[in-house]
């Protein structure tokens, strides 16, 4: 009885080191393929659309883009 739960346990800790530990590596990536948005690229984006963007506007998209991450 004790030893079952003691498996049980020690099987929980192995799991979640585990599973953290993969979604550490996996979240790594992501960010490495998929860089977060930053300045430069709302910039990009602004003049693609035909906008001449002010450095005020930019601040304003970067604000609203930080309060939903």
């Amino acid at each position: 009885m004790l030893m079952d739960i003691l498996y049980v346990v020690i099987g929980l800790v192995v799991g979640l080191v585990l599973g953290f530990l993969l979604s550490k590596k996996l979240m790594t990536k992501q960010l490495k393929e998929n860089p977060p948005i930053n300045e430069e690229m709302i910039k990009t984006l602004m003049r693609g659309m035909g906008r001449n963007p002010s450095q005020k506007q930019v601040n304003q998209l970067m604000k609203q883009m930080q309060k939903y991450q």
